[in-house]
């Protein structure tokens, strides 16, 4: 069964070249370097963890083995993804880039249509695969992401969540730094990831008022005028999740959150594959494969917020 292609086009004068499309979430955990990319994961790749303790111990002429040495592991596994779309060129001659078709009964798709599909595709699965990253749950195109995983590890630190706004962002920011382990706090690559309405009552209570101690001016006297790309709080550089849900925190360094997949680049390869040649039918095929999965370390080096 082909894709159902609606087509709302009026034709008036020459086409601008371009097409337009709703805003997309941009895949931004995997683009700035939110995490630990574990490439050429063919099946299921072990993420090993090692604790010692005991290892230090007083002086003597003897050697004692007294340590204890644990190794556990948890296991990442990339689940197999795919996009079929299926269009129908015929669906296309009535629109106003027909022309590029050609005039041939044997005519292909727009060619600033494929260009622009090819996009647009590749970019909604890096939308679905920043979603699936945070927020996830098993099911029809989805994997668990780091909710649903920590949500059922109880070895997590859980600090209580509330809605978060302007006024208590602040309070509420201090509640997850204080709940990191000392042995983490500090550390360069310990991050808050934060959804996006917590960055964004965090950036606005940094534009000034009295209540949240920034003075009535904010940052550099800028008030709500300031731009500050790169934020901080305590310390502990603040990261914006694009696929966290709202008013979700997790604190934790980087190299404990892993994202595995066989080849990065299967995620932005889209193929069109014309038909005609091979059934004889006007259809178009859109085809992606690709594999993609979450996975964290140790769950007593993570503090969650709002994820019970």
């Amino acid at each position: 069964m082909a894709t159902t292609t609606s087509i709302t086009t009026t034709y008036a004068g020459e086409s601008a070249g371009k097409f337009i499309s709703a805003a997309l979430l941009a895949g931004n955990t995997i683009a700035n370097g939110g995490l630990t990319i574990r490439p050429n994961v063919k099946f299921k790749e072990v993420v090993k963890r090692l604790e010692l303790d005991g290892i230090v111990k007083d002086g003597t002429c003897d050697f004692a083995d007294t340590s204890t040495l644990t190794l556990t592991e948890r296991i990442l596994q990339p689940k197999e993804l795919q996009v079929n779309l299926e269009l129908c060129k015929k669906d296309f001659r009535s629109d106003w880039d027909a022309v590029q078709m050609g005039y041939s009964a044997f005519d292909n798709l727009p060619s600033s249509f494929q260009e622009y599909l090819i996009g647009y595709v590749a970019a909604k699965v890096a939308q679905k695969t920043e979603q699936n990253i945070w927020a996830g749950a098993e099911a029809e195109g989805s994997f668990d992401g780091f909710a649903t995983l920590l949500a059922a590890d109880a070895a997590k630190i859980e600090v209580t969540g509330t809605t978060v706004t302007a006024a208590n962002v602040v309070d509420e920011l201090g509640k997850v730094v204080d709940a990191i382990p000392s042995a983490l706090y500090g550390r360069e690559d310990l991050h808050i990831y934060v959804a996006q309405n917590v960055f964004r009552a965090y950036k606005r209570s940094l534009g000034g008022f009295q209540s949240g101690g920034q003075g009535a001016n904010g940052v550099n006297g800028q008030g709500n005028n300031q731009d500050v790309s790169v934020l901080f709080f305590d310390g502990v550089k603040i990261f914006m999740a694009n696929g966290l849900a709202d008013n979700k925190m997790v604190a934790t360094t980087k190299d404990n959150l892993h994202f595995g997949t066989g080849l990065m680049a299967d995620s932005q390869e889209v193929r069109i594959l014309d038909m005609a040649d091979l059934d004889g039918s006007q259809n178009v095929r859109v085809i992606m494969r690709f594999t993609a999965g979450v996975q964290y370390g140790v769950a007593e080096d993570i503090v969650t917020y709002g994820i019970a």
